[in-house]
């Protein structure tokens, strides 16, 4: 059943409690913080996007209504430590390690953008623990150029971050029905990070190629595209689907690097392809 639209007083304090419904768990040493969402297994790790939270998923949590959810903020963001590395293999590692301690038994991993290329790695790195795996707006290597809209953006930020930077109108950019509430949310939550972490995880990024470890991924695999994706469009798309046998590649033709925020219904309908039947 879809769920009921939430009238703008709602959707602010849905946003203002998010942070207050976060956990933490010890994983390896460093402090990471989840929401969950009780409900039937197989569950679902819904793993964000470089400097968004748990809260990017808050928007496609209610159409995945009566599935465990387990929504974690990497390190670096939000509510869990920053720890020493900020590379895409350290991002797979703390999941790997959040599985294992929360005993997920073989969850379908959902990744966002970078959260997509931790996904990957994820599935790579530790087969064992991944049933399913699927990619939202992902790409196997980024491509930036030094003058990238994202790199000249980041570069350009200062501290302290003003969550009403003009930046973000161009790096949360979304269709006109995504509530103002979740994207000011996502902007605080960015905003407290401090710039040099912005252009050290940036950096990291811009150095990772997960072709190769794409290849070894044998944990089935859909891919959702976002058809006016700005940054990883149709050639990083197909890129994708080649690299990961035996993917399936679906495109949310009306959505940009974001369609879990724009489109949460088809991407829950997409997601729920994934899952095994009940």
């Amino acid at each position: 059943m879809k769920p009921a639209p939430l009238d703008f007083r709602e959707q602010e304090a849905e946003q203002a409690a998010w942070a207050g419904r976060k956990r933490i768990v010890d994983v390896g040493g460093l402090d990471l913080a989840y929401v969950e969402v009780a409900g039937s297994e197989p569950p679902l790790v819904l793993v964000h996007g470089f400097t968004d939270t748990s809260r990017s998923f808050s928007l496609l949590a209610p159409h995945l209504s009566g599935r465990r959810l387990i929504m974690p903020d990497l390190r670096g963001h939000g509510g869990s430590q920053a720890g020493e590395g900020c590379g895409v293999a350290d991002f797979a590692d703390d999941l790997a390690g959040l599985i294992r301690c929360l005993r997920l038994d073989r969850p379908v991993v959902v990744g966002h953008s970078l959260g997509a290329m931790v996904s990957i790695a994820l599935a790579a790195r530790y087969p064992e623990l991944v049933d399913g795996l699927v990619v939202v707006a992902g790409t196997l290597r980024t491509g930036f150029a030094p003058d990238h809209p994202l790199v000249d953006g980041v570069a350009a930020l200062r501290d302290p971050i003003s969550p009403v930077d003009p930046f973000y109108g161009w790096w949360h950019a979304c269709g006109p029905g995504v509530p103002q509430a979740f994207l000011a949310g996502l902007a605080r939550d960015a905003s407290a990070m401090p710039a040099v972490r912005w252009r050290a995880l940036l950096d990291e990024i811009r150095r990772t190629d997960l072709t190769a470890q794409a290849q070894a991924v044998s944990a089935r695999t859909l891919i959702i595209a976002g058809g006016r994706d700005p940054l990883f469009g149709e050639a990083h798309q197909q890129a994708l689907a080649q690299a990961l046998a035996g993917s399936r590649l679906v495109r949310a033709h009306d959505c940009g690097h974001n369609p879990h925020w724009e489109n949460p219904a088809f991407v829950a309908k997409a997601i729920a392809g994934v899952l095994p039947a009940e």
